[in-house]
């Protein structure tokens, strides 16, 4: 991935220009705590509220976090709703000058109940007619218009009316007279009303209903794009398979699978948006086709493990690419930064510990498990080796600092460990801030370093036992105590200067 790494580096700002229909998502997050006596329903209390861009909204959205200059055309109505969205877009700096206003229908509102991150109930407000006449007439003049030049189109279609035959014809005409990629992100079971597209983006059910052809063998999978290619007249033919990956094939023949990145799924809203996003805004800077799909499929798996439609930005994708070339637990401050941040997208608790832990025993092994058990994952603070030696003294550590990460590692209680240079790790904790910071209880009257720091960010303080006996000093020193007299061969040893090669 070093090509692609290098490459989404590189990209400016192309412009890319959204068209579809605009949805407003609204999260509601509140408590169920008992069953309604009226029914056998849960009652749910409601609290928080969360808005946020959905649809082609969240197309835009996505686009602007990569770092795209981008305008949306659609409609909205003239409600509250549609207020909200221009306000959220606007917030953005994604121009609007092809979003028309409606009294003819209202926005398109999803409002999904949750508690505790779990979807309760989803109620969807809408209008599906296709667009009235005069509407989608603002919409296409605007299209045909000559306007701002683009570097790419996408068309975003969630079956709300607004990409009527029409308003796709203007877009067709439009990407034809700049020569540039449209991409589509398709819906409905017929997809020749996109001739005239360059690539095309369906999910496995999209396809299949589409094409009519079952997708349950690599083979169907080719067939179905091959028929994708000729009716629609594309240049590419992208599907996604979930977590089988994606597949795409051109028009020339050149085609490929790439497997899915391994990840924890979360919640698959919004990840069709992430990849039309990626690919226009890819094509739109001239990278390949083989390059942005990469890129894509990058992006994908970090929208999958989020909560809702959330856009995927460019240092996300960079931060997880680096995450591929190290996917283990040892990581660097930058790379664990970006663990964490997915970690807390997904609602997870982070526990802190630190210490040079330079001969592993059972007091280590308790203690890092109990502290395990404050949240939901552990990070673990290491002292490099210069930092041990002035805390220490000299002859320590007795393990190099690799071998020490190494041994953590191997804890299956210990989710990451990083190390620090300083001798406290103040800084490693404000870089992270933790939610729960664990020490030993000798520290109690010493002053724990980051209390202040994690408190006030809502965090906690949490001071365990340590085990009797346990300590790498007294290991050491009974140790030493043990070495044989110079000149005496211990148990199982051969004289002092014989057998030593």
């Amino acid at each position: 991935m070093l090509e692609e790494e290098t490459l989404l580096r590189e990209i400016g700002s192309p412009r890319v220009l959204v068209v579809g229909d605009v949805i407003l998502d609204t999260y509601i997050r509140g408590k169920v705590r008992r069953i309604s006596p009226e029914a056998p329903i849960p009652v749910f209390e409601g609290g928080k509220r969360i808005y946020r861009l959905g649809g082609a909204g969240n197309v835009a959205a996505n686009l602007r976090a990569l770092g795209a200059a981008t305008a949306l055309a659609g409609c909205v109505g003239a409600d509250p709703e549609g207020e909200k969205i221009l306000s959220l877009l606007g917030e953005l700096g994604v121009e609007t000058p092809g979003l028309v206003r409606t009294r003819e229908r209202p926005s398109t509102r999803k409002t999904r109940f949750l508690s505790r991150d779990h979807q309760l109930l989803r109620w969807d407000e809408e209008e599906t007619r296709p667009l009235d006449g005069e509407t989608a007439g603002k919409i296409e003049e605007w299209l045909r218009r000559e306007g701002p030049s683009f570097d790419a189109v996408v068309l975003s279609d969630y079956g709300k009316g607004v990409l009527t035959d029409e308003v796709i014809a203007a877009a067709v005409e439009k990407t034809r007279r700049l020569g540039i990629p449209l991409v589509v992100d398709p819906k409905g079971r017929d997809f020749r009303r996109y001739r005239g597209a360059t690539h095309i983006t369906p999910n496995q059910l999209e396809t299949e209903t589409a094409t009519g052809i079952h997708l349950d063998t690599p083979g169907a999978v080719e067939k179905a794009a091959d028929r994708l290619l000729r009716e629609v007249d594309l240049q590419a033919a992208i599907i996604t398979l979930g977590k089988e990956g994606i597949f795409f094939k051109t028009r020339e023949g050149e085609k490929g699978r790439l497997p899915a990145r391994a990840r924890a799924v979360y919640d698959v809203t919004g990840a069709g948006d992430t990849v039309v996003s990626v690919l226009s805004f890819s094509l739109g800077a001239g990278v390949n086709l083989p390059s942005a799909l990469k890129i894509c499929n990058v992006a994908a798996g970090i929208v999958v493990g989020k909560l809702g439609a959330v856009p995927v930005s460019r240092e996300e994708i960079l931060r997880e690419i680096g995450l591929g070339r190290d996917s283990g637990k040892i990581l660097d401050l930058d790379l664990l930064k970006g663990r964490l941040a997915a970690a807390r997208e997904r609602g997870e608790k982070m526990v802190f510990t630190n210490g040079c832990f330079d001969i592993l025993h059972a007091g280590h092994v308790r203690f890092l498990r109990e502290a395990r058990s404050q949240g939901d994952l552990l990070v673990v603070g290491i002292n490099d080796d210069a930092s041990v030696r002035r805390l220490k003294g000299e002859g320590r550590p007795v393990h190099s600092l690799g071998d020490r990460l190494e041994v953590l590692a191997a804890l299956e209680d210990v989710d990451y460990v990083v190390s620090f240079s300083e001798d406290t790790p103040e800084r490693l904790i404000r870089e992270i801030t933790p939610d729960v910071l664990v020490k030993g209880e000798d520290w109690k009257d010493k002053g724990v370093v980051g209390r202040d720091w994690v408190e006030s960010h809502g965090g906690r303080v949490v001071l365990l036992p340590l085990y009797p006996g346990r300590s790498t000093t007294a290991a050491l020193e009974r140790l030493k105590a043990a070495e044989p007299e110079e000149g005496e061969g211990g148990p199982g040893e051969p004289p002092s200067g014989e057998g030593k090669g």
